[in-house]
């Protein structure tokens, strides 16, 4: 078990049968989600696999969306504003994540190929302001 802690992030399952809610959770290691009543899990976004018996892994996510949002403060100049960190991810030949930082009245976009969280991120932080971070941690799978 990992010392840290599990993130809760609520959103939508989309494919061609339809939609339906669900529940993201990330740990720091993995990332697992439950479809249509399958769990799905893996050390990435990209990498989404049904558990198997004798936990082999089985069928892969694919052709289908995730989006679920978050609240990711910004914290510049010592002070703390509010913001959403709205994520868009495309399970199809190859995974494409994107990520929107609704911070200060403007939209801050970064899209990877891969499903890349960290990454993603990390261009994100790469557009805010001088002087400005994220005021938390987003933990993701590594």
């Amino acid at each position: 078990m990992s010392s840290e802690s599990t993130e809760v992030w609520t959103g939508w399952y989309r494919d061609r049968r339809g939609a339906e809610a669900i529940v993201i959770t990330a740990d720091g290691g993995h990332v697992t989600v439950r479809v249509r009543g399958i769990e799905y899990t893996g050390t990435g976004f990209a990498a989404l696999t049904a558990a198997g018996e004798g936990g082999e892994g089985g069928e892969v996510l694919t052709g289908c969306v995730l989006e679920w949002d978050l609240p990711l403060p910004v914290v510049a100049g010592g002070t703390t504003q509010e913001a959403t960190l709205a994520c868009l991810l495309t399970l199809g030949e190859r995974a494409d994540l994107s990520l929107t930082l609704h911070y200060g009245g403007t939209a801050i976009e970064a899209v990877v190929a891969g499903g890349d969280f960290e990454g993603a991120l990390a261009r994100l932080r790469g557009q805010l302001p001088e002087g400005a971070a994220f005021g938390r941690r987003v933990l993701s799978a590594v």
